[in-house]
C-alpha cells in the first residue's frame, strides 16, 4: 500500500512548507500506477521530505468547482486558451481548513494560484466571495457549482531545491448525480519555480518511462461526467485513463 512507504520519508511540518509555497510556478503533471509510484517513492524517499500534520501524512481533499452556466471556463481550456483561469473551493479535511482559489495559467504555462480563507463550501458564493473572484480575474460572470471531487494526497518537498511534489489517488468525481473514480491511478504534479530541472523525481519518472501529461482535474471529470459538452481535446487523456486500468 501507498501509505506504507510514506514512512521511509523524514517529516516536514506545515509552517516550514511555508518556505516553499511556490504560489507562482510552473506546474507538470504526471499520470501513473499505485504500483509504479510504490517503485518511485522508493527511489526518491532520501531526496525529499513529507508534509506530517499532526503525524498524518496521507491527506483527505474535497472539491468543488464553479463555472458558468454554458461552462465557458471548460471551453476555454478545452479550446486552448493561453490565458485562462480556474475557480474552485477547496477544503482541507483534516485541517478543516476551506480555501476559495482562483488558479489563473498565462501564455507562457506558469501558474499564479490566488486564495482566502473562508468558513466551508458555498453552493451558492457570498458577496465576499464574489468580491474576491472579480478581483483576481476582472469577470463578473454568474457562477454556479458544476462538480464535486475527493482524494487523498500526500506532499513531498526537495531538500536541496524549491521544488514541491503532490501526488493524488483515490480520486473521484461527482455531477449531475453521475460519480467516476479513477480506479488505481495516481496523479503526480511537479511544482517548481522555473519547470523542467533535473531532480530526483524527474530522473525517477523518466526511468519509469513515465512521460509528462496535460491532466486538469476540472476538465476530466467534467469531459466523463457532463452530456452534451464537447470533450475532443481530452479523449487522449481518457484513452490513457482506461487503459490503466487493464
Amino acid at each position: 500500500m501507498v501509505s506504507d512507504k510514506l514512512v521511509n520519508f523524514s517529516p516536514i511540518s506545515l509552517k516550514e512548507m511555508d518556505n516553499v509555497a511556490l504560489l507562482k510556478r510552473v506546474d507538470t503533471k504526471f499520470l501513473t500506477t499505485e504500483k509504479k509510484l510504490l517503485e518511485i517513492l522508493e527511489i526518491i524517499s532520501s531526496e525529499y521530505q513529507i508534509l506530517d500534520i499532526n503525524n498524518k501524512r496521507l491527506m483527505k481533499y474535497s472539491t468543488l468547482y464553479f463555472d458558468t452556466k454554458d461552462k465557458m471556463l471548460y471551453k476555454h481550456h478545452h479550446n486552448g486558451k493561453g490565458n485562462r483561469h480556474k475557480i474552485r473551493i477547496r477544503k482541507y479535511i483534516d485541517s478543516n481548513l476551506c480555501f476559495l482559489e482562483v488558479k489563473k495559467k498565462n501564455n507562457a504555462g506558469v501558474t499564479n494560484k490566488f486564495r482566502c480563507l473562508i468558513d466551508d463550501f458555498e453552493n451558492k458564493l457570498s458577496p465576499s466571495s464574489i468580491k474576491f473572484i472579480k478581483k483576481n480575474t476582472d469577470s463578473s460572470c454568474f457562477l454556479d457549482p458544476v462538480l464535486s471531487n475527493t482524494f487523498n494526497r500526500f506532499t513531498l518537498v526537495n531538500k536541496q531545491v524549491p521544488e514541491r511534489v503532490t501526488i493524488d489517488t483515490e480520486i473521484i468525481f461527482e455531477a449531475d448525480e453521475s460519480s467516476k473514480k479513477l480506479e488505481k491511478i495516481v496523479v503526480i504534479e511537479v511544482k517548481q519555480e522555473k519547470g523542467k530541472e533535473n531532480t530526483a523525481i524527474y530522473k525517477a519518472l523518466k526511468m519509469s518511462r513515465i512521460p509528462i501529461v496535460s491532466f486538469s482535474k476540472y476538465c476530466v471529470g467534467i469531459s466523463n461526467l457532463t452530456t452534451s459538452i464537447k470533450t475532443n481535446q481530452f479523449k487522449e487523456i481518457n484513452l490513457k485513463i482506461n487503459k490503466m486500468y487493464n
